[in-house]
């Protein structure tokens, strides 16, 4: 195992980046155009930490397997992990929280591409000297990562800093004054 190449993790909660980017950004259901580039993301994170990434995606498919979707995310290099539970279980939460700690006993990194603070414990966890981040929209990002950042939580934004989507978001951010572009506003 000490061979190997160190990798890095990439886990998709792909459930929380979804109903993040339509309902509190879109305000409806995106249209396919409008959701991430899925490929880019994994181009990130090997260009991030100049090493191989493997993705996991998880979703919630409980009686019904959306077989497009996840012979799509086959086919640019995903595993998807489809997740069933009784009604009301959070599978998606448990399965990447089990994940997190199982990567605890492994010589990687991660990226887990979430907004949602039920990871925060296990995050904290992995900080032990590997690389970790964090990746979704800053201004919908669970808080409770602020603490992490401290320790070196490396937090990454899905449209600004991976470059997931074909065309600008409708996002209301903070603008540093050196990136104002009022251009950009007229």
């Amino acid at each position: 195992m000490a061979d190997a190449p160190r990798i890095t993790y990439v886990l998709v909660d792909g459930e929380n980046i979804d109903a993040t980017l339509g309902t509190s950004i879109l305000g409806r259901r995106p249209r396919p155009e409008e959701r991430p580039r899925w490929e880019r993301l994994l181009q990130f994170a090997e260009e991030l930490w100049r090493q191989p990434a493997v993705g996991l995606f998880f979703l919630a498919a409980n009686n019904e397997l959306p077989m497009p979707f996840v012979q799509a995310l086959m086919a640019i290099g995903y595993r998807p992990v489809p997740l069933s539970g009784a009604a009301g279980e959070k599978v998606v939460d448990i399965a990447i929280q089990r994940t997190l700690v199982e990567i605890r006993q492994r010589r990687a990194d991660v990226l887990l591409v979430s907004n949602d603070g039920d990871f925060v414990d296990q995050m904290g966890d992995l900080l032990d000297g590997r690389r970790v981040g964090v990746v979704g929209f800053q201004e919908f990002r669970s808080s409770a990562f602020l603490e992490l950042t401290t320790q070196g939580l490396a937090t990454f934004d899905l449209e600004y800093d991976v470059q997931a989507f074909r065309e600008s978001l409708p996002r209301i951010r903070i603008i540093a004054i050196e990136d104002f572009d009022p251009a950009d506003f007229l």
